[in-house]
């Protein structure tokens, strides 16, 4: 494996919030490359657990182990198609699933991203 930085975004499918991610990861962490693991509404997927967590954990894991990602974040967006609830729930559900993915003892920093309506980034924890 080279010197380059890897992190990782498990994110929504939504095209819209690809590019607003990366640029912010990459930006803010000082990362080469982001491993983008997507799904539809993957807040609510982890804050739920439900049945795909297991295929999001082994991508999580691959990130890590393989490219050496040291940092996780769970992205949730406004105007999400797979996850049709108001911001608040989005948030707490964010939360949720950052306490879900630390819990898989991978030893990485996870955090969670909101992606506004104007497709900006914000760190919420």
């Amino acid at each position: 494996m080279s010197n380059k930085k890897f992190v990782t975004a498990i994110n929504c499918m939504d095209g819209r919030v690809q590019l607003p991610v990366i640029d912010w990861m990459k930006k803010e962490f000082k990362a080469d490359y982001v491993d983008m693991i997507t799904e539809p509404g993957p807040d609510r997927l982890l804050a739920e657990n439900m049945f795909e967590v297991e295929s999001v954990k082994k991508r999580v894991e691959v990130s890590v182990k393989k490219h050496g990602s040291k940092t996780v974040a769970v992205v949730g967006h406004c105007d999400c198609a797979g996850n049709q609830v108001c911001n608040d729930d989005h948030l707490q559900q964010i939360k949720s699933a950052v306490e879900i993915v630390d819990s898989w003892g991978f030893n990485t920093s996870v955090i969670g991203l909101w992606v506004d309506e104007h497709w900006l980034v914000h760190k919420i924890i």
